[in-house]
């Protein structure tokens, strides 16, 4: 296996990037290295901050000048370089909603992975990292189904993150999705309020007593002779919620290939449906700098417009 040595660097840290423990910092500049080599140079002294020796837990200070050491990387362990040629990246850029100094907002294709991994060469953060190579930070702030298209926030500052990513915990951010659902769904059924547990072995998640506490909020769009779009508004966000959620209801989503049902899938695809029918469409957030709010829509892909209007015609 072959290896890459890195050179020395001189970082100066700035108000976005203060506050950070120096080994987190570390992990972050040198990604993919141990962390047992990480705490091995700072307690050899290789690592300075301001031309003084640290210990691990040294927080970051606006205006730090650190020195990172050079180290030697697996080839396997170095960031894979992304082509911005390849035509999954490039039609990233079009699928840009929103973005200014702080925040990034991406309309995701239904078929890329927020991140890579698990025998993926790249995901949309990859890609994104590759079109803005000049940008210092670039980090997901929540995440959505490979499967599922629609938004996803990137920050691009550190600052950003946190206060985004304080406004999911705190529930304050507002997801709405489209979901095309089997059959005709109730409409005295408005909330969903099931406990989730996921199978840490293949993934699985289902309803169970034992599970976490996760609600899910349903408003009909429009209903078709089998089908009916719904949109779906999570108050938690667990793994898979409203993909479970709508399968428990006995109504699930049309080409889901964990939770759906194939008699749907059949009567979908006569209408050209063959990707899972979840697309994030509207979110409303707090601006991390303005502090004003935000209310972002993302447009459906062609092909499920299309769905919808063939489903139009067979009423």
């Amino acid at each position: 296996m072959s290896e890459i040595k890195t050179k020395v660097q001189f970082i100066e840290i700035d108000e976005d990037m203060a506050g950070q423990r120096i080994d987190n910092f570390l992990r972050n500049q040198l990604k993919g290295l141990p962390k047992s080599v990480v705490y091995k140079i700072v307690r050899k002294g290789e690592v300075r901050v301001n031309k003084k020796r640290i210990k691990v837990e040294y927080k970051l200070c606006a205006g730090d000048v650190v020195r990172v050491p050079p180290v030697t990387l697996e080839q396997s362990s170095a960031q894979p370089e992304v082509s911005t040629k390849l035509n999954k990246v490039a039609e990233l850029e079009s699928n840009i909603l929103y973005e200014d100094e702080h925040l990034l907002v991406l309309n995701k294709p239904s078929g890329t992975a927020v991140h890579g991994g698990s025998g993926l060469k790249f995901g949309a953060i990859e890609a994104l990292r590759a079109l803005r190579p000049q940008a210092r930070f670039l980090e997901l702030v929540h995440r959505i189904d490979r499967d599922t298209s629609g938004i996803l926030l990137v920050a691009k500052k550190r600052s950003a993150l946190r206060h985004l990513q304080a406004q999911f915990r705190e529930k304050t951010v507002k997801k709405f999705y489209f979901a095309l659902v089997m059959g005709r769904w109730k409409n005295s059924c408005k909330v969903v309020k099931a406990p989730l547990k996921k199978n840490e072995v293949n993934s699985i998640v289902r309803v169970n007593p034992d599970g976490k506490p996760s609600e899910t909020r349903f408003k009909i769009l429009e209903a078709f002779s089998d089908a009916t779009l719904l949109q779906a508004s999570p108050i938690t966000g667990r793994t898979h919620q409203i993909r479970v959620h709508t399968q428990y209801t006995g109504h699930p989503i049309a080409w889901d290939d964990r939770y759906g049902d194939r008699r749907f899938d059949a009567y979908t695809g006569k209408v050209g449906l063959d990707r899972l029918f979840l697309h994030a469409a509207n979110i409303r957030f707090v601006h991390p700098s303005s502090e004003e709010w935000m209310d972002i829509n993302a447009p459906m892909e062609k092909k499920l417009e299309s769905v919808l209007q063939s489903l139009r015609n067979m009423v």
